[in-house]
């Protein structure tokens, strides 16, 4: 098929979005590819419709483990394969997604970066028949970005494996150092560039500074119609604010990283059908939300950096209609990302002791426990050896970088099983184990294809078909693992730990990186702090900071339209003045007629008009009428 019958076969679309066919064209060349598309712009069509018109498998690398989920199970429900291996799967499970990516006919491997530290991961690729590497969120791989990730600095290596295939890497927000930076990283050969303005004409960008933030917040949700979102910096925070809209009649909800999926999901679709109207919400939401008619977006509090704050602020107004970007924020802000700035960067001490409390919380030995994941209870890690939370999650992220453990925030993984042995063994364990037929029979019912590959379960809905608890179908899924008929991974929601070097005795913590980090978070600090202050364009303020020069002013932002005010205030002024000259040129007139004869402004504005003039002495006043 051509890349527009792709198109419509599978997406039901009759033409690409601006940009997209020129990156596909540029992909199908065999060129390594750059596109900085914006929030909503259609990033994976780009990678997935030329993956589709060649022969092989596409592999993409993304952080964003939901949103890998989210597209394997919709390029599924389009009838293509898809398979996603990410932190928390077991040995046997990535086992067989990879014989799968190599014997069967799946066309998108979606991995996790830190999958790429894995040994297996790299050793079985090199046998796919690879047509292409898409890299999301491309930022990640540069030390410059707002987002560093160490473990992207391994995509290169896949490019040695399979060295004629081309790199597709996508990315939302990226400066021009970035940019270069993503290029280098990725070892591109035959670069082609696209970039798309990152104007926005249809959002109107405000700050507010004000005191009472949510007396501020409550006035533009009722002011604004339709739709929005409101991010927060806590968990705590979202609900504490979804409790307040509620609590003044706007039907609001939560939404942040410690919900399960179903939580996700329910809370998703009721506001994408509009019958919650606000989500309160962490930075955890967005990412692959495709709302069009988003009216506006809060940020109650400071972002962390240009970057974030671009990409959360431009989930609104997706269907190119008028919508609001605001920020509120008090000096009070300031202090708060100042506080936050000292506790993300941990001393080398600091850094050190945290890992060495990590081996002693896992009973790991000097010299062993390469390759091992465990699951990590951050708090209960921090309050075992009396550490601070930031601190110690920084402080993970300079240990990722000098490679001595991988750490994913964000691995919630759903149960899923498999079956170990074929129909017929199984068939002939339910006759002669009567007692569990009907069991068997229910999971059998609610799941297709457990026989070749792991397959996502839900107790709830076994439960629901067997007539049994939750906690007895875990249980019996747990006895049929011990029978040896299946595999059963319970679901997972904690943080993953993989420590990639055996434990040291010595560690080498790279100092000198740590304050190259600090000097870029301190800039991107300032440039917020610049955005949230100056009196100019914001919508110009974000373009230069993505090295994008020359625009005009926006017309909408609350500078631009302060200006217009004060503008418009100087012309109704001069109208009034004429007009208040013509009059007393023939003869003195009292307050009345003068006011009720002046057509121009308000009735405020001709007041005030007079008394200029008296204090100027360009009109005078007898007692009872005004003369020039």
């Amino acid at each position: 098929m051509t890349i527009h019958e792709i198109l419509k076969n599978y997406w039901n679309h009759d033409t690409f979005r601006p940009m997209q066919e020129d990156i596909i064209q540029s992909v199908l060349l065999g060129y390594d590819t750059l596109a900085l598309l914006p929030t909503g712009g259609g990033k994976s069509v780009c990678f997935q419709v030329p993956a589709m018109a060649k022969e092989g498998i596409c592999i993409v690398v993304s952080p964003l483990i939901a949103l890998m989920k989210d597209q394997v199970e919709n390029l599924k429900a389009k009838g293509i394969e898809a398979i996603a291996i990410v932190s928390g799967m077991g040995k046997r499970e990535v086992d067989i997604a990879l014989d799968n990516c190599i014997y069967g006919g799946v066309k998108f491997l979606y991995l996790s970066p830190e999958r790429l530290l894995s040994e297996l991961v790299r050793e079985r690729i090199k046998y796919m028949n690879v047509n292409l590497f898409a890299v999301d969120e491309a930022h990640c791989i540069s030390q410059w970005g707002y987002d560093f990730r160490p473990p992207y600095l391994h995509i290169a290596d896949l490019r040695e494996l399979h060295p004629q295939v081309p790199v597709l890497a996508l990315t939302a927000t990226a400066t021009l150092d970035v940019r270069e930076d993503i290029q280098q990283k990725l070892n591109f050969k035959n670069p082609a560039v696209f970039t798309k303005s990152f104007e926005r004409k249809n959002i109107a960008y405000v700050v507010r500074h004000e005191e009472d933030k949510l007396r501020k917040l409550l006035e533009v949700v009722n002011n604004v119609k339709g739709s929005g979102i409101v991010y927060v910096q806590t968990r705590r925070e979202c609900a504490e604010l979804a409790r307040f809209l509620t609590d003044n009649r706007v039907k609001a909800d939560i939404y942040h990283a410690g919900l399960t999926p179903d939580e996700r999901a329910k809370k998703q679709e009721s506001w994408k059908n509009n019958q919650t109207r606000v989500v309160v919400a962490t930075n955890a939401f967005g990412m692959g939300i495709d709302k069009p008619d988003v009216r506006f977006v809060i940020h109650k509090d400071v972002p962390q950096s240009l970057e974030a704050y671009y990409q959360e602020a431009g989930r609104a107004g997706r269907d190119e209609f008028k919508a609001y970007a605001v920020l509120l924020y008090n000096e009070a802000d300031r202090f708060k990302m100042l506080k936050k700035f000292e506790l993300s960067f941990p001393s080398v001490d600091e850094i050190k002791k945290v890992y060495n409390h990590l081996g002693s919380y896992y009973h790991i030995a000097f010299n062993a426990g390469a390759g091992v994941s465990f699951d990590l209870d951050l708090g209960d890690f921090c309050s075992r050896f009396k550490l601070d939370v930031i601190k110690t999650l920084n402080a993970l992220k300079f240990l990722e970088k000098d490679e001595y453990i991988s750490f994913n925030e964000s691995a919630f993984l759903p149960s899923r099983f498999r079956f170990d042995v074929d129909h017929e063994t199984l068939y002939n364990f339910q006759i002669q184990n009567q007692g569990w037929d009907a069991f068997i029979k229910s999971i059998l019912r609610s799941y297709g294809g457990a026989f070749e590959s792991y397959v996502s379960l839900r107790e709830f809905d076994i439960s629901r078909r067997s007539g049994l608890s939750v906690q007895q179908v875990i249980e019996g899924l747990k006895q049929l693992q011990e029978y040896g008929l299946l595999n059963y991974f319970p679901q997972n929601d904690q943080p993953q730990l993989t420590f990639i070097k055996p434990r040291q005795q010595q560690l080498y913590i790279n100092k000198a990186y740590i304050e190259e980090r600090k000097a870029l978070y301190l800039r991107k600090m300032e440039a917020v702090f610049a955005y949230a202050s100056h009196k100019q364009c914001r919508s110009q303020l974000l373009l230069n900071y993505f090295d994008e020069y020359g625009a005009g002013k926006c017309g909408v932002c609350d500078v631009c339209l302060e200006e217009k005010r004060k503008y418009n205030a100087a012309d109704i002024r001069d109208e009034i003045t004429n007009s208040i000259a013509q009059l007393l040129a023939d003869t003195p007139v009292d307050l009345d007629t003068l006011v009720s004869s002046i057509k121009n402004g308000s009735e405020k504005e001709i007041l005030d008009t007079i008394r200029l003039l008296l204090d100027a002495g360009k009109i005078r006043f007898n007692g009872e009428k005004y003369y020039l």
